[in-house]
This record gives C-alpha cells, sequence and structure tokens, in this order.
C-alpha cells in the first residue's frame, strides 16, 4: 500500500489546483478535443450550442469515461493493487476513439508525469510508472499523483472534470469565437453536468466506461484531415 501524503488541506488544494491550473506545462491549451471540426463543420456556433455539445461530452463521452478511469487508479494506489494499476492504465491507452484523442490523452499524461516528478515527486507516480510502460493517459496520471499525495477522489474528480471542461470551453471561445462573458455562462451551466457526472464515476466499474457522445467521437476523427487547423485535436 502506498502511504497518503501528510500534506495539510490547504496544502493538498494548493497542490490540486496548481495541477490543474491552465498554467501547468501539459499542453492543453493546444488540443480542442474535436471541437474545432464541430464548429467548422457548424454543429457549435454560439453559447448554448456550445454548452449542448460539452454537456454531453462530460455526461456521455470522454468526460464520464476519464473521470471512471481517473477513479479507478486513486483506487488502486490507495489499494496497493499494483495488477488493478496496470488493468486501469492499460485500458485508459486502449480506449481513445480516436488516433488523436489517443496522441492529447497520452501527451498531456506524460508531460503532468514529468511536471509532477520534478516538482510534488512522491511514491505512487514512481509506481504507476514502473507498473505500467506503455503510453500513460492524463487521468491515470492525475489519479495517480492525487492519491500519492493524500487528497482524496471526491475531491480531485469534481476538479479534475473542471478543469477538463474549461479547456474546452477555451478553445471553444477562441474558435467561435465567443465573449468572454460568454465564456463563462457556458462554465457556469455545466456546473451541474459536472457534479452528476463526477457522481455516477465514483460509483462506476471498469465496464461501465463506454459513451453516446458519437458526433463528437467523429469530430475528433475528421479533424486529422481538416484543412485548416489552430489545434492538435
Amino acid at each position: 500500500m502506498i502511504p497518503a501524503g501528510k500534506g495539510s488541506e490547504t496544502a493538498n488544494l494548493y497542490r490540486l489546483m496548481a495541477w490543474l491550473s491552465p498554467s501547468f506545462p501539459v499542453g492543453a491549451f493546444s488540443y480542442s478535443s474535436g471541437i474545432e471540426w464541430a464548429v467548422e463543420a457548424g454543429d457549435i456556433g454560439n453559447a448554448a450550442t456550445l454548452t449542448d455539445w460539452l454537456s454531453v461530452m462530460m455526461s456521455d463521452g470522454a468526460g464520464f469515461c476519464d473521470g471512471v478511469l481517473l477513479t479507478h487508479t486513486h483506487r488502486a494506489i490507495v489499494e496497493g493493487n499494483t495488477g488493478a494499476l496496470h488493468h486501469v492504465a492499460e485500458l485508459a491507452a486502449a480506449f481513445s476513439p480516436s488516433k488523436e484523442r489517443h496522441l492529447e490523452t497520452t501527451a498531456q499524461g506524460r508531460a503532468f508525469v514529468a511536471a509532477v516528478s520534478a516538482a510534488w515527486p512522491c511514491a505512487a507516480v514512481d509506481l504507476l510508472c514502473k507498473t505500467f510502460d506503455g503510453p500513460i493517459a492524463y487521468p491515470v496520471a492525475v489519479g495517480a499523483a492525487c492519491a500519492g499525495h493524500g487528497i482524496a477522489v471526491q475531491t480531485a474528480l469534481p476538479a479534475f472534470l473542471h478543469a477538463l471542461s474549461a479547456n474546452w470551453i477555451s478553445a471553444g471561445v477562441r474558435l467561435i469565437p465567443l465573449g468572454q462573458t460568454d465564456g463563462q455562462r457556458v462554465l457556469a451551466a455545466m456546473e451541474s453536468v459536472i457534479a452528476a457526472t463526477a457522481a455516477r464515476a465514483l460509483k462506476a466499474s471498469l465496464d461501465d466506461i463506454g459513451g453516446a457522445a458519437l458526433r463528437a467521437d467523429l469530430a475528433s476523427m475528421c479533424h486529422e484531415t481538416q484543412y485548416t487547423r489552430l489545434f492538435r485535436s
């Protein structure tokens, strides 16, 4: 079993905010998760359609799936179950619905592990890297670091989903384009969706992973051949 970090609640919150900040060097700003194609295709054109699109991505697509992966990674670390840790890490790397989504999650996962290991090293992240030698998905990396630093999954998960949503909105604001105030309105509208998704993900098994955000998955595939692109996915 990996001993939990002994930082205070304030210290743990500080770390969580640092790791999920837009300034943390994982390159999240480079990815749109297919939103760039959806804007060009006309599926997203204003704050209302952006909210609708992201709500589905969160509750029935990448948001929910990443939430389940983070939860099970955190649980495996806390329990010291290396078999379960390897299984969830392998599953996360295999379940990306497109080449660009695989690049997005594994590039951010690799960058997150490197940054955390340099500034906030912990045995849990080292264990993850020793247990699984394949590409580490972003939610797996975050889940391991949070568990290793004693940050409860009930705190880490909604914060992670909020950061994910905020990055999607940032891409939408730049692509549609929207004003910053409209962007905040979309973020406010996502609050209940994020809370509900986090609650479901905390109770879900790995067998529950799956989605119905088919148009979003298609968007991430179509983006690869989009003629003019600002984002990598």
